[in-house]
């Protein structure tokens, strides 16, 4: 499982027809600390979380498992939100809202 930022949502007026009811992110991969870690990338959101967001997702054959429809083509999914992040080191990470 990997950490990422909602940053927007992505409109898609053609979809597979296994994907009609799914919504989809457009998510910015963070690390632990909430520092962008890599590029964006677009992943399928089953449960509903907004701009700012932090959640934790997964790629690969698993992103399908998260849906009702496990034959879906998708390589990301989101599977949970995140409240905070706390370090071994006793920092805290970010959570919505956090600068």
């Amino acid at each position: 499982m990997y950490l990422a930022r909602i940053v927007g949502r992505v409109v898609a007026t053609v979809k597979q027809d296994t994907l009609k009811a799914q919504p989809l992110q457009w998510i910015q991969p963070i690390d632990a600390a909430g520092k962008d870690h890599g590029k964006p990338i677009v992943a399928v959101d089953p449960i509903g979380l907004g701009p700012d967001e932090v959640c934790y997702y997964i790629t690969a054959r698993e992103a399908t498992l998260s849906l009702s429809e496990t034959f879906v083509a998708v390589d990301a999914s989101i599977v949970g939100k995140v409240d905070r992040v706390d370090l071994a080191n006793g920092e805290k990470g970010k959570g919505k809202g956090e600068k």
